[in-house]
């Protein structure tokens, strides 16, 4: 027997295995129970969703690589692994009321979460080109699906299409790079490439660099690869966009670090101006271009790109306080993220959904608490203390300051002061317009991770320890 693949090397895979066996779980439960409407599907996923998380705190905190190293844990693969976990279950539990009230429940939807999050994982502990493309393409497909899982709305038609024809290019042009890099390399493990790339560096290794960062850059939305995102969030069902705008951010950002730490150490200043321009350009189109957006779903979009390239910034620097940064930043970007899509799913009255900015006036009179939530939400959002985001965009201003990247910190200072006018705008529209009709009571599931996506913006300045402490030991992890 081949000694790579005993029964221990299994040992560090072992959340996705147990996500893997719940899929075929899923399937079999799901085709004997057919299409009967009930929460039955999302509560089994929800459950294995929380089994794989403890599963994943139990992993061993030191490096370890199996699967004749193309797959690897760390303390930054854990912490990664544990946010797309809390974002996918976030996901499910948003879609609960919607999907029956919409009449487009089907058990196919769990499901479909459930593979893209084994994609995400995979992406996440890859070590390896293969295993980084297998893991893209099985989050991808996933992705593609269910942007279209209204089959009979046009808008969420048209958005799963165009996800799946940009999203094959993309794909496409990852693995064009990947195979020059191979090609210049000899190999596609990670730490052979950083080896053979440590004192030569060719021009075919420096265009497969490119290529690989658009491929990256279009899976988290960054400019100038992000003309998907406004109409596949506004065309896919509101707990799909919810989804896309959390789980599969938090995966893009742990591959893109995870393949310019790891695998282009040595080259780092040819890699490090390509981020700054993307971070640079991300930040400024999604400053600028959400000023005239009226839509939530749209504007949340333009907001996803910019807050990119904010933790793009910590990126950029390539240092253990930049990458910490970035981990940071992305943790408490995902609870400002889930608690503004909870608010606009609480947007109803009877079976209609609203989304336009227009229709939060007078909220505060209507709904105090719901206003002070979303508030909350937008002043972090646009950095203001003693919020949560503030201390985001902290940590990566400062990494970027102490790795001489002072243009790039400015710079993001500036966009984060323009951004901050359209995040105003809607406070300004729910305390001082003339309110409209009430919308109905919230459902538990999206009253719950409103609530704890609150408690998060809003007390991470009392206890900042366990994530800042957390993320600095995954970010040294790497190094």
């Amino acid at each position: 027997m081949n000694p790579a693949l005993t029964i221990p090397a299994f040992g560090p895979m072992l959340p996705e295995i147990l996500m893997a066996v719940g899929v075929l779980v899923l399937v079999l439960f799901g085709a004997f129970r057919g299409e009967r409407p009930g929460y039955g599907m999302s509560i089994i996923a929800l459950a294995l969703l929380a089994v794989t998380f403890v599963a994943v705190l139990m992993l061993p905190g030191e490096r370890v690589e199996t699967m004749a190293g193309s797959f690897v844990i760390d303390g930054f693969a854990k912490f990664m692994k544990a946010l797309t976990l809390l974002a996918s279950a976030g996901g499910i539990i948003l879609s609960l009321d919607y999907m029956r009230r919409e009449g487009i429940y089907r058990f196919e939807y769990p499901i479909l979460i459930i593979l893209s999050t084994i994609g995400m994982m995979m992406v996440i502990s890859a070590n390896d080109l293969i295993a980084l493309y297998l893991g893209l393409e099985l989050l991808s497909l996933s992705s593609y699906v269910i942007a279209a899982f209204d089959r009979d709305n046009a808008r969420s038609t048209e958005a799963g299409l165009k996800y799946f024809v940009l999203g094959a290019l993309s794909s496409g042009m990852l693995l064009y790079g990947a195979s020059l890099v191979y090609g210049f390399a000899g190999s596609v493990s990670f730490p052979v490439i950083a080896t053979v790339l440590q004192g030569n560096v060719g021009i075919g290794a420096i265009v497969g660099l490119v290529f690989v960062t658009a491929g990256i850059a279009f899976k988290i939305s960054a400019v100038p690869f992000h003309m998907w995102t406004p109409d596949v969030y506004e065309g896919s069902p509101t707990p799909v966009t919810a989804f896309f705008a959390a789980a599969p951010k938090m995966a893009g950002m742990a591959m893109a670090t995870r393949v310019f730490i790891d695998c282009f150490p040595g080259i780092l200043v040819q890699w490090q101006q390509i981020i700054v321009f993307i971070s640079i350009a991300s930040m400024a189109l999604g400053s600028f271009a959400a000023i005239g957006q009226r839509n939530l779903k749209r504007l949340m979009a333009y907001s996803s790109i910019g807050n990119v390239g904010y933790a793009l910034i910590g990126l950029a620097a390539g240092t253990p306080e930049g990458i910490q940064g970035v981990v940071i930043y992305m943790a408490i970007y995902l609870a400002m993220t889930l608690g503004t899509f909870a608010v606009i799913l609480g947007m109803r009255r009877g079976n209609v959904m609203f989304e336009s900015i227009d229709d939060l006036s007078g909220l505060a009179r209507t709904h105090p608490a719901l206003a002070f939530c979303l508030a909350m939400m937008m002043f972090s959002l646009a950095g203001i203390p003693p919020l949560a985001g503030f201390f985001a965009k902290f940590y990566v201003f400062a990494a970027a300051i102490q790795a001489n990247l002072v243009a790039l910190a400015v710079i993001g200072v500036v966009t984060s002061v323009v951004g901050a006018y359209y995040y105003l705008r809607i406070v300004k529209v729910m305390y001082f317009d003339a309110p409209v009709e009430r919308f109905e009571r919230m459902s538990p599931g999206v009253s719950f991770v409103l609530a704890v996506s609150s408690a998060v913006v809003l007390l991470f300045w009392l206890v900042p320890a366990p994530i800042v402490n957390a993320a600095g030991a995954a970010a040294r992890s790497l190094f």
